[in-house]
């Protein structure tokens, strides 16, 4: 009896963890894919960029059901680093997912409070090999984008560099953002989805906030930032849902 009692209990078991989803991230304007270093693109200030690199933390992944129930990913593995500039970083396995059936994805851009003072710890796995640790500061960059910049009718290019994150308590940028799926996700008994998620670069410049380079190319620690991690927290939407 004791054995059927523990075969009964691992089919339960096993019944409330059974899939996986794919998330890949696309970095898009205009709805094309960004090209680091060569694409050439136009802010609302009338600035003409190039982007030399593009880097965010996403974090806290939930799933959520339309009755509202989450499946919450492991908070001790739900930190990554999104790089232009490797393709394999844009692609996240999560696996163990709960079977059911979700129509909305939530998730953090950054590292929440919960998480300061570092104290030395580093909860986003390659986040210093990637440089998104302040060395002078207690706190990681949610965010980091950079490249060149050229003003409507001038010639010279100036860099830009636009930094954002929190520094301890004294500077919470964290975002969170719940989006709509585009068509139900159905997690089944060994099944493997996909949530394709793009994100919309030029609203780092413009969305709820206008940023204007000319103004300020340096944003790192100051009362602009938060302004741009408005901006960075609409930048993403579900484009494609594969079951």
């Amino acid at each position: 009896m004791i054995a059927v009692l523990a075969i009964i209990s691992c089919k339960e078991d096993d019944n409330t963890i059974v899939g996986a989803v794919n998330l890949n991230f696309s970095n898009t304007i205009n709805d094309e894919p960004i090209v680091l270093n060569t694409g050439s693109y136009t802010n609302q200030s009338n600035e003409t960029y190039t982007i030399s690199e593009l880097k965010y933390i996403v974090s806290n992944i939930v799933l959520i059901k339309e009755n509202g129930d989450e499946f919450k990913y492991p908070v001790s593995e739900s930190f990554f680093v999104i790089n232009e500039e490797v393709s394999e970083s844009k692609g996240l396995n999560l696996t163990n997912i709960s079977s059911g059936e979700y129509t909305k994805i939530k998730f953090g851009i950054g590292v929440d409070q919960s998480k300061y003072p570092l104290e030395g710890a580093n909860f986003v796995p390659t986040a210093e090999e990637n440089g998104m640790i302040w060395s002078w500061s207690s706190g990681y960059k949610f965010i980091k984008f950079e490249g060149s910049f050229t003003l409507e009718g001038e010639t010279t290019t100036e860099d830009f560099l636009l930094h954002i994150g929190s520094h301890g308590e004294a500077l919470d940028n964290y975002k969170e953002v719940t989006i709509d799926l585009s068509s139900t996700l159905t997690i089944e008994d060994d099944t493997t989805s996909t949530i394709s998620i793009q994100a919309d670069v030029a609203k780092i410049f413009d969305s709820i906030n206008t940023h204007s380079l000319e103004i300020q190319k340096d944003v790192q620690v100051d009362p602009t930032s938060p302004l741009l991690a408005e901006n960075v927290s609409t930048m993403f939407s579900v484009t494609n849902v594969s079951n």
